[in-house]
């Protein structure tokens, strides 16, 4: 028989009973318990990666040509049962795979189909986010690559889905399975059941099977351009309330190389560089990733295409000053060879960053050749295993740009053969040490010939004085003087100079410019002065053009003459009247005549 007491003791009790009352109780270890943390405090903070990750597909940056393919098929009904996401990393595939998860198993009061609307929350789309809906599976192919935990995932195949509409299997960095599992999933994928969607995710597509490769519909995910990623990270910046430098955006978009995810990711790196409600500049960020100026490091390819050790050397051991890796600064000047290069075969449109410097490497793949360009690209890429494996690295790349600005200067095999052919004095050089008259042993054969030429050296072409230039009056002088009329009017209408030294200018282009302003430029300087120069039109910033100005300064003398008193009179005593011209008279030249005319008076 149980008393009433004992019924009480053996009735269930609310564990969290009395626990708000009274002191902290002690353990069994006579210690008393860590005292719990607030909501605020204990809540984990979220990455900007996660916490800003595409929730629509409206949300996908730089992906709008896969993100039109899916609402075409999915408007059409055309939906494969196998897709195939590829592209670098952080470029939005697993977060791609996650919205098609939940496209395919959309569901609301109004949509019961498939749909890429996904602007209002749908039946399954919480827990799919959340990883927790049974009908979609996410795998990493990392941890089951073996066949029998595939066969054992493709055993559930056959069985429908629970309570969403497909049963979605999303297998991530698909690549790393094994041939076994591969061959496992062929037949499956061939001949799969209605309710069953297939979605890959990988980053090496060549290790993926053809045959695999074949069953699916196969979606490259596209670097996003660094404007992309700008747009991006200065919405995020907003609104996190941090206050970020343009130009630090845009060098951590160009560290991304086309990663979204990392480049939210080091935006989140950045915005504790300051102190709170302080800006976070571009040279914290500099500092952060430890990269180089990329405008110094132009400058420094530029001093080496023309050929200045000296002060490439200062350039770069001021960069190394300022942190920059000397294997990093080699990256940088292979880049923009590369650079140069591309532009010089499509336009500096084709290059990737800021116009400024798409426009500087543009001018110097119009003033160098093709083949010295490739010369340098393979020295630099020497260089650069060289610097990676010196004991010390910045010795290395003082020698390398030594090394390099010396090979700019030089030319090429073709080059110089034929400049060798082309001088007069080329057939008639002896060997050193060969008879005056050319024995028997010295003159025959063509191959003996050429050996002989080759073997004395290069003759000194006598060349008139050429021009140094020192301003940009003296250029659009020596233009007058060589009398390309075509070229002086362009210059004078269309240059607006920025800055000018010898063997450089940058201008600002007026509107209507033409497309080969610099490249003409270019040439007839190297023609006129025997020096390489580096013409660069940049987006803004520029003086007036020397037309512009004549223009300027003639509404300025026609608007003091028409607010002359003696005009404004004759003006209003003759209605009607307008000014139609305006001559400078030479008064001076007459005022000389007259007095040559009286002295030759007083001399008669």
């Amino acid at each position: 028989m149980v008393s009433m007491a004992d019924e009480d003791d053996l009735a269930p009790r609310d564990e969290t009973e009395g626990m708000a009352e009274g002191p902290p109780s002690i353990d069994m270890f006579g210690a008393a318990p860590a005292p719990t943390l607030s909501d605020d405090a204990s809540a984990a903070y979220t990455v900007i990666a996660r916490k800003y990750r595409p929730k629509t597909f409206d949300d996908l940056y730089g992906q709008e040509a896969m993100v039109r393919t899916l609402k075409n098929a999915f408007a059409s009904g055309r939906i494969a049962h196998a897709f195939m996401l590829t592209g670098v990393r952080g470029v939005g595939k697993t977060t791609t795979a996650r919205l098609l998860a939940r496209a395919l198993n959309y569901e609301s009061d109004s949509v019961h189909g498939p749909t890429l609307d996904l602007s209002v929350e749908g039946v399954h789309c919480k827990s799919i986010v959340e990883g927790r809906h049974m009908d979609v599976l996410e795998l990493d192919a990392a941890s089951r690559t073996k066949v029998d935990e595939m066969r054992e995932l493709l055993d559930g195949v056959r069985y429908a889905p629970t309570s969403a509409r497909y049963k979605v299997y999303i297998i991530d960095e698909v690549h790393m399975l094994s041939t076994q599992s591969f061959n496992a999933l062929l037949k499956t994928l061939e001949e799969p059941p209605p309710h069953a969607k297939f979605i890959f995710a990988t980053t090496e597509i060549r290790k993926v099977p053809v045959t695999i490769l074949s069953r699916t519909q196969r979606f490259d995910l596209r670097r996003v351009e660094p404007e992309v990623i700008v747009k991006n990270l200065e919405m995020i910046s907003e609104a996190e309330g941090a206050r970020v430098e343009a130009d630090g955006l845009m060098l951590i978009a160009r560290a991304a190389e086309g990663s979204v995810r990392d480049a939210q990711s080091m935006l989140d790196q950045a915005i504790v560089q300051a102190e709170p409600g302080q800006t976070v500049t571009a040279a914290t960020i500099r500092d952060m990733l430890g990269l180089a100026d990329r405008a110094q490091t132009i400058s420094l390819f530029e001093q080496v295409m023309r050929g200045e050790a000296g002060p490439a050397i200062e350039t770069f051991r001021t960069l190394y000053g300022y942190g920059a890796n000397p294997d990093q600064v080699m990256l940088d000047l292979l880049d923009h060879c590369h650079g140069a290069s591309v532009a010089k075969a499509i336009g500096p449109q084709a290059l990737i960053m800021p116009k400024e410097q798409s426009a500087r490497l543009a001018a110097i793949g119009s003033a160098i050749s093709a083949g010295t360009l490739s010369r340098l690209w393979q020295l630099t890429l020497k260089a650069y295993e060289e610097v990676r494996r010196a004991p010390d690295a910045a010795a290395a790349a003082d020698m390398a740009l030594i090394r390099l600005a010396y090979a700019a200067d030089l030319p090429g095999p073709e080059e110089a053969l034929k400049r060798l052919s082309a001088s007069p004095e080329a057939s008639q050089i002896e060997a050193p040490g060969g008879p005056p008259g050319g024995g028997s042993a010295m003159s025959s054969g063509g191959g003996t010939s050429v050996a002989r030429g080759f073997a004395a050296p290069l003759p000194q072409p006598t060349t008139a004085p050429v021009a140094v230039l020192s301003t940009f009056e003296e250029m659009l002088a020596l233009i007058d003087r060589k009398r390309d009329i075509s070229l002086k009017l362009d210059v004078e209408r269309f240059v607006r100079p920025i800055s000018f030294r010898p063997g450089a200018i940058e201008y600002e282009a007026a509107p209507g410019a033409p497309v080969n302003l610099a490249q003409r430029l270019v040439g007839r300087l190297k023609e006129w002065t025997g020096e390489r120069w580096l013409i660069a039109a940049q987006g803004g910033g520029g003086a007036e053009s020397l037309w512009e100005r004549q223009k300027r300064e003639e509404r300025e003398v026609r608007a003091q003459i028409e607010q002359d008193p003696f005009v404004l009179s004759v003006m209003a005593t003759f209605p009607g009247a307008e000014i139609v011209g305006i001559r400078t008279l030479p008064q001076v030249e007459a005022a000389e005549g007259v007095a040559t005319e009286a002295e030759d008076d007083d001399e008669d």
